[in-house]
This record gives C-alpha cells, sequence and structure tokens, in this order.
C-alpha cells in the first residue's frame, strides 16, 4: 500500500503534537517508512504562510560548519532569484543539499541520511518552495553506494505517494576535505572539477547552472522541516537565552544539534543535545573519559584545541567556542587522552589538511605544507628552537589569502595547539620527541599516509 492510500485508510488526520523534549531529528526507531514518518511529524505544510520569516524567528543557523542565519540565506536566495526571472519556472532558482560530510572526525549527517531521510528531503521542499526553487540536489560522499541508494529509494518513495514536491537528484561529490565546499559543489554541479570558486559572483547570485543557489547543510534542512511545522518558539524552547532574558531558548544559540563525540570516550557515537549544554555534561552524555584525559578539539579540523579543565563549563555553542578559542564547526567534539601527544596530532593533521589543497592557490600549495613540515619537525624531529618561530610565522603567512577558507582553518587549527600545548611544545623544541609521539593517532585522517604531502 502507498503512503498516500495509507494515509487515506486510516481516515481523517490525527493532529501530530511537536516532539516534547530531545531527540528531535533522529527517531529512535528510525529509518521510518513514508506514511510512519508523517505519522510522527505531520504532512509538510506547503503554502502555510512566510517560512523564511519563520525560520529567521527561529534563529536556526546553518549546521554545516560556518553557522550563518539559514533564514537571512533563504531571503538572500529568494530575492536573488526574483531578480534573475521567474520563479519555479523553467529557471528558477536551485537548492543543494550538503550531506557530504568531508570533516573525517563528523558523523551526524550520514546518520541524520540513514535514521531520517524523509526529513531532509521534507527540508529541501520546503526550502524550494520558500525561495522558488524549481529543483534539488541532494549531495554524499562518492564512495557511499548504500546509503545514495537508501536515499534513491526513499525518493522513490515519495514519488509513487505523490509526495515529491521538487525533482531531487543525488550527487556523488569526491571524497577530499574541500570538494564539500559550497562553491566546490556549484564548481561540480556546473560541470567542472570539485574545487573552491574565487568569489564574487556567490551561490546566491550565480550558482548552478548560473542560477541563485540556495546551499544548506542537511541538518539545517532537517531543521527547517520541523520548524515549518511547530513554529519559531517551538525550535526556541531549546538552548540558552541571552543575557538579562530569563527563561529557555531566546538566544542565538537556540535550538538543538547534532553533535559527534568521539576519542577518549567510553560512548562515542552522535548525540543530540539542546545548544548551551555545558562541554562536560556532554562529556557525561558520552559515557565520561575512558583515560586520564589532557585537552578537547571542538568544530573539527578547522575548529580549535581547548584544555580539558578549562573547557568543560564551556556552552556547546558557537558563540561560546569561539570566545573560548574554538569553534562549534560541523559539531565535532574529540576528547585527547593525556597518554597522546597534542603536538603530534596536531602535525598529523596538518599533515593530511595539506593533502587536500584544490591546487589552485600559493597558500594552500607551498604554504600548508611548509607549515606541516615545521609541526613535523617539532613533533618528531631534532631539538629545534627555531622551529617554533618559523611555525608561528606561517600561520599568520597562510590566513586570509586563498579562494577557500583551507589556509584559514588549518592555520586556526595550529595556532590553538601552539596555545593549549605551549608546555609541550617547549619541551620538544629544546629536547626533541616525547615517548607519546609513538601513540597511534586518536584523530582520523582516512586514506592519509605521514608525509604524503611531501
Amino acid at each position: 500500500m502507498s503512503a498516500a492510500r495509507a494515509m487515506r485508510a486510516a481516515g481523517p488526520a490525527r493532529r501530530v503534537l511537536p516532539p516534547n523534549g530531545l531527540p528531535r531529528l533522529i527517531p529512535p526507531d528510525g529509518p521510518l517508512p513514508l506514511a510512519d514518518h508523517i505519522g510522527r511529524y505531520g504532512p509538510a505544510p506547503f503554502q502555510a504562510g512566510d517560512l523564511i520569516t519563520v525560520v529567521e524567528q527561529a534563529g536556526l543557523t546553518g549546521r554545516g560548519g560556518a553557522s550563518f542565519p539559514a533564514g537571512r540565506k533563504m531571503r538572500t536566495v529568494a530575492q536573488a532569484g526574483r531578480k534573475a526571472g521567474p520563479l519555479r519556472g523553467s529557471g528558477g532558482t536551485i537548492v543543494v543539499a550538503n550531506g557530504a560530510e568531508s570533516e573525517p572526525a563528523s558523523g551526524k549527517d550520514r546518520l541524520l541520511l540513514t535514521r531520517a531521510p524523509h526529513l531532509v528531503l521534507d527540508g529541501i521542499a520546503l526550502a524550494a518552495e520558500a525561495v522558488g526553487a524549481a529543483r534539488g540536489y541532494l549531495t554524499v560522499d562518492e564512495r557511499q553506494d548504500e546509503l545514495a541508494l537508501h536515499l534513491a529509494a526513499a525518493i522513490g518513495e515519495r514519488e509513487r505517494a505523490g509526495q515529491n514536491w521538487v525533482p531531487v537528484q543525488i550527487l556523488g561529490v569526491p571524497a577530499r576535505y574541500v570538494a564539500s565546499q559550497e562553491t566546490a559543489v556549484i564548481s561540480q554541479l556546473n560541470g567542472g572539477a570539485a574545487k573552491p570558486a574565487f568569489v564574487p559572483p556567490r551561490p546566491f547570485e550565480k550558482g548552478a547552472h548560473g542560477r541563485p543557489t540556495l546551499v544548506q547543510n542537511v541538518e539545517t534542512l532537517a531543521h527547517i522541516a520541523l520548524i515549518a511545522r511547530f513554529g519559531a518558539d517551538w525550535f526556541r524552547d531549546l538552548g540558552p537565552a541571552p543575557a538579562g532574558v530569563p527563561g529557555p531558548g531566546a538566544g542565538p544559540a537556540a535550538g538543538s544539534a547534532l553533535i559527534t563525540v568521539s576519542g577518549a570516550v567510553n560512548r562515542p557515537g552522535v548525540y543530540e543535545i539542546a545548544l548551551g549544554m555545558p562541554v562536560g555534561e556532554l562529556i557525561s552524555w558520552a559515557g565520561g573519559p575512558s583515560e586520564r584525559p589532557q585537552a578537547f578539539l571542538a568544530g573539527g579540523y578547522f575548529g580549535g584545541w581547548l584544555p580539558y579543565d578549562q573547557a568543560l563549563d564551556v556552552p556547546v555553542s558557537d558563540p561560546a567556542l569561539r570566545a573560548a578559542g574554538a569553534a562549534l564547526g560541523s559539531g565535532v567534539l574529540v576528547l585527547l587522552p593525556e597518554s597522546a601527544c597534542g603536538l603530534a596530532e596536531t602535525a598529523w593533521i596538518a599533515g593530511f589538511l595539506a593533502t587536500q589543497s584544490a591546487g589552485q592557490c600559493g597558500p594552500c600549495v607551498n604554504g600548508l605544507p611548509a607549515l606541516a613540515g615545521m609541526l613535523e619537525q617539532l613533533a618528531f624531529g631534532r631539538a629545534d628552537r627555531q622551529a617554533l618561530g618559523w611555525a608561528q610565522r606561517l600561520v599568520t603567512l597562510v590566513t586570509r589569502r586563498g579562494a577557500c577558507h583551507l589556509p584559514d582553518g588549518a592555520a586556526a587549527f595550529v595556532a590553538s595547539a601552539l596555545a593549549t600545548f605551549a608546555d609541550e611544545i617547549r619541551q620538544h623544541a629544546a629536547a626533541g620527541p616525547c615517548s607519546r609521539v609513538r601513540r597511534r593517532p586518536v584523530l582520523p585522517a582516512p586514506g592519509y599516509v605521514w608525509g604524503q604531502w611531501k
């Protein structure tokens, strides 16, 4: 029986209550067939009002790494689309759902697409209606054939039920760190290589097929699908209030988020939390430390290191983490044990990032390998007091000079390590490598062989 016939056979639609508390995004008994998905959340409320305004009121920010206000991004694309030509016509604007998840330490997007594909597809369709899009794309890592087949089956189920409101095509993205950056995805959709492009024009001005394009992370779109159903106040019911305002969920960190917790914890995995939860409480959710801890990496490889004792009370939100010297980024938190060398871990990832360059800009082609080389010397080589000075100088030289944020992100990651592991780095510079450099790396770098950047 199709989802549409199943719903008709069940009689009048019952009133669906919004999820009270957590989880909101990932049903514990998922993935759900379309009829069960609609039974849980209700039908997608098309033509139910100004969705862009509601998303703006909700305060939703992007969950792909940049934390840009989602409603503002939608409004910009809709306005550009009106100037460019007829909305929802043969041209129209375009929506791209970014689920390629090139951050190696993150697993949230794959879990969301596996467990709640219809919520993401609802978000694509609702965002398309809001910005006047005629078509949509859903990107995944090109190596994830099983996930692509799973999503194709969900799209087919919607088509058979008459619920596929906008055509959605699945796009496999190369497994490179910068390949899922929004201008790289646009380049691939336009027939080029998946490499970041110099801007302007930005995707909202001239994106896929020359049309104004909305690129949103899949988690962001899943939140939009729920905000459309249950409203801004419901979304803001989770998260901290701004200073001086009583009650929950009114601040810039309102709502929930999916966070991938890994490293030295007893229960690594993806957790949906209310933004603003202290780092220490999230670690408790993950079963607490499995080894004696020394530091956190927050925000992934474009984030930053924070000392363990100083970070436990920091709220998990982008404003709070940035104030502390890290970022929310793509929702990554890695607990580093004392048995690992923070400098060696940083050198390992700096080497990995140096191999991920699109080969277009000097800061990536020359600067990142040089920076990785200095960190290798500090971590594994002979004692060299000058190497630290060179590493600090290279951090400054590669910043704000590339077509994308790879050099900026890598520099911020290294700069946070130079601060967090300052004592350890000085010991390396004075006496050579510590015994902990021989430990297997905690941080993942798929496909990377040490020294490959040379």
